[in-house]
Order: structure tokens, then sequence, then C-alpha cells
């Protein structure tokens, strides 16, 4: 996979890298499920023994589960890759999310996740959501002074505003964004990737298969079978109809441009994320071994102008 510069930082990433959230496990407000840390080893082993060389992850997932099996899976690896990691999600002994993103609970977490990573420096720190909105240059200007510090070698930000990275910006620039971005979630083309672009900000989009939707592994079956405590069967209304149909319809299209070129759905989403010019890479999340090889194809591969064009034509006359 060809490397590309992550904004301003000196970290050369693949175009796609590892997902971490669905690995932090079950019973917890946006869990995936339940989730067996051994097959998750294996698969995080699995992306670094196919060239992926970057591995995000978040303090909340699992309420710490996740960063603790990435250090798990990281132990004794000698070509380790890089890991990125957020802030601003803190839990309580209930297990209850609150949102905090003043300099002392920002300090706190950062030490959090050094212990659960079982590492000096966090590669890219990140702001996870910028709420409560009135305390994200109070969170900004603790990552600028972490960075100084040497606690994290770079700062980024996730889910923010073209608006809210210039607000903060002032105090320090900003490496990265990370924001949701698919077929179905486009909203960031109108204002948030253009300002990316033009501030030499890293995009790393998440969710390019939307949580899974668009793998062409998803059915209304599926669906109906997922767990009581998969965030998506409540929380996510892509997998509610009428948009769930609409989606299903959109999978079926994908597939039949895949098979032009030996590609099933998922490598098209994430080939169609990765086409915008603003975009550095895309964050591919897997808990089984095998999931990830016939996805990596998307990383160099680009969709011809007619299939965007296709593609284009299905979203606009089936808008969300």
């Amino acid at each position: 996979m060809q490397l590309r510069q992550l904004g301003n930082s000196d970290l050369s990433i693949t175009p796609i890298g590892f997902g971490a959230w669905a690995i932090g496990g079950g019973g917890w407000a946006f869990a995936w499920g339940a989730q067996d840390d051994a097959e998750s080893v294996a698969t995080i082993r699995e992306a670094l023994d196919l060239g992926i060389n970057w591995i995000d992850t978040a303090a909340v997932y699992g309420l710490g589960h996740s960063e603790e099996v990435v250090a798990k899976a990281l132990a004794g690896v000698s070509r380790r890759p890089y890991v990125f990691t957020k802030c601003a999600r803190v839990w309580d002994e209930n297990r209850q999310i609150g949102k905090r993103l003043t300099a002392d609970s920002v300090r706190a977490e950062c030490e959090a996740s050094l212990q659960r990573l079982k590492v000096d420096v966090i590669d890219l720190y990140q702001i996870h959501w910028p709420e409560p909105p009135e305390d994200i240059d109070e969170g900004w200007q603790t990552l600028v002074k972490l960075k100084e510090e040497g606690k994290i070698r770079w700062a980024g930000v996730s889910n923010f505003s073209a608006e809210q990275m210039a607000q903060v910006s002032k105090f320090g620039p900003i490496t990265s964004l990370q924001p949701p971005y698919s077929m179905i979630r486009p909203e960031v083309e109108a204002s948030v990737l253009p300002y990316c672009r033009a501030h030499n900000i890293g995009v790393i989009a998440y969710s390019p298969m939307a949580s899974g939707l668009l793998t062409g592994a998803m059915t209304r079956e599926r669906v109906a079978a997922l767990p009581a405590d998969d965030w998506r069967k409540e929380k996510n209304r892509h997998y509610q109809e009428p948009l769930l149909t609409r989606n299903l319809n959109l999978v079926d299209m994908l597939k039949a441009i895949g098979a032009r070129h030996g590609h099933g759905p998922g490598a098209v989403a994430i080939a169609w994320v990765l086409r915008h010019p603003a975009v550095t890479a895309a964050i591919v999340g897997a808990r089984r071994p095998g999931q990830l090889k016939e996805l990596l194809g998307a990383a160099d591969w680009r969709l011809t102008p007619a299939e965007i064009g296709e593609i284009d034509v299905f979203l606009k006359a089936n808008p969300t």
C-alpha cells in the first residue's frame, strides 16, 4: 500500500487503518455485541501482517477495554504500528458515559490511555467529540500542551465542524480530523473536507462502510438478529426502515460494480471514500481474521469516473 502523509505531521500512514471500536466488547452504550479478545488479538496481528501501519482506538471503546486489547495484541511485536486514540468521553462506576473537556480531565484521560496502551507516548491524540462545546478551547489548548510535553506526538480532532476547527486552531495547528464519511453520510463534503484540504489537515474517515451496512454481509435477517447491546439496532437510523431497504439496494449496485473488478461491495465503499482528494485514509474495523483481506484492494484501486457517476445517480435519486 502506498503511504500518505497525515496532514502537517511526519506520520506516513497506509490508506487503510485498523479500527478498534467493535473490539471493545459488549456491555456499554455503543457496543457491537460480545467480542472474543483472542479473535481481536489475532485480527490485529493479521492487519499488521497485511501491511496496515496504524490502529485507531478510543478510551471510551469498551470503557477502556479496546485500548487494553490493542496493547495485548502489540506486545512483543517488532514492527509496531502507530497508535491513535481519543479523549473527551469519561465514565463512572455505573458505566454511564459523560462528556468532559476540562484540562484536568483531558490530562487524566491521557495518562490512563498511556497506561492501558502500555506506551510512553501516543502517536495521535484526538478530541473525540466537541462536547461540551463551551470547553473545546480548553480541551484543545490542553492537547497542544501535552504535545509540547512529549506525552503525545500529534494532536487532532474528531467530529468537529469547519467552524469549530477554525475556532481552536488559533491555539495551535490541527494535524487531523476524523469525521464520519461514507456514501450514506456524505455531509462533510459541503464544508468540512474543503476546510481540511485548504488548511493541510489530514482526514481519516471513520465508518466508510457505514458500520458494516455496506459490506454485503448485512441482510434484513441479520439486522433483526443483532444482539440487544449492538448499538446499531436501535441507535442507527440507517439500519431501520425505510432507509434499510434503500441501503440494501445500494449494496446490490455496489456488488455489481465490484464484480467488474474482482472486489466486494465493502471495497467499493472504501474506494469511494478514498477517491476524495481531502481524504488521507479510511478506518476499517474488523472483528475476525480474514475480514480485512478482501478489503485491502480498495487501498490502491480507483473507481472509474463512470462508476462514480453511477453511484452519484443512485444517491441523488434515493436521498437519506
